[in-house]
């Protein structure tokens, strides 16, 4: 291979590889704003959550000590970071790519803006900019959400509501998300619907989706257009799930458990293991003595 062509794959090899690495965020993404000021409250509840959620893999902000992955994740306090728009931080944190996980579901909206607000009080010279409240078909207060079960149809239903001129009236239009809590996270049910003009967004349910041991599933429900309803959401637990009994973890016999519930084969591996160290041992010290007595 001659010189040139050699060079020339090197450099659209490299290319390649570097254009790999360039995370483009979607044009309508790039300009979302945090539906709140941030504070110093915000910043340290945005510090816990990243401590919890973000700090295993881009480190302590400032100190240089990410975990070395394929691409290295940034700093928080670096320029790599901080020259995101607080919208591509936002959408990169929800999304994730790669070796970044996507917290869209972990993490609420809300909860993400935190962490950005912690990210940037790590930047002098950033100003924030809140999103204006949007007019949504009138100025609506005290939203309301109410979630229901519908047995015939098999489906979650998701009002919403607010005062309007003193009056409560429900709102059409209103796009909603539906979440079961899980240990690690929340998992989404089906996906976002629109509420109807009685302000009802209906919502179909996994006919084999666990509950507890008596059926029962947290459901939560939130508006996705934080900017135009602020931070509501609602939490109702109803017996709608299939009854599953879920053994704690130290109830079986398993590695992690006390020596009572160890696994059998454990136990007399570990046996095995120590009778023949000792018996090495023992074989050893009486060629020993056999060999001292054949030099006396």
């Amino acid at each position: 291979m001659s010189r040139t062509k050699l060079f020339l794959f090197l450099f659209l090899f490299t290319s390649i590889h570097l254009s790999a690495q360039v995370w483009v965020v979607p044009a309508e993404n790039v300009g979302n704003l945090s539906p709140f000021a941030f504070s110093d409250s915000t910043r340290l509840v945005g510090g816990n959550l990243f401590n919890t959620n973000c700090k295993s893999c881009h480190g302590d902000p400032g100190k240089n000590n990410a975990v070395k992955l394929v691409p290295v994740p940034p700093d928080p306090a670096s320029a790599q970071m901080q020259t995101n728009t607080d919208g591509a931080l936002f959408f990169k944190v929800s999304e994730g790519r790669g070796t970044m996980p996507s917290f869209k579901n972990a993490i609420s909206s809300s909860d993400t803006w935190r962490i950005i607000s912690f990210i940037r009080s790590y930047n002098e010279k950033y100003v924030q900019e809140v999103a204006k409240k949007l007019d949504f078909g009138g100025t609506y207060q005290q939203i309301k959400m109410l979630i229901t079960w519908n047995k015939e149809r098999n489906q979650v239903q998701v009002g919403i509501s607010g005062l309007k001129d003193g009056v409560r009236q429900q709102i059409p239009g209103a796009e909603v998300k539906l979440f079961v809590k899980r240990y690690f996270g929340n998992l989404l049910v089906d996906e976002a619907h629109t509420t109807d003009n009685q302000g009802i967004a209906q919502f179909n349910f996994p006919k084999n989706l666990p509950g507890d041991s008596t059926g029962f599933v947290i459901l939560s429900a939130k508006p996705t257009n934080e900017t135009a309803f602020g931070e509501v959401k609602t939490d109702t637990t109803l017996a709608i799930g299939v009854p599953t009994y879920r053994p704690p973890l130290n109830e079986p016999r398993a590695m992690w458990n006390v020596v009572q519930k160890t696994p059998i084969w454990l136990l007399l591996s570990y046996i095995f293991a120590v009778l023949s160290v000792w018996g090495f041992i023992f074989y050893v010290l009486l060629q020993l003595k056999s060999i001292y007595k054949s030099g006396s």
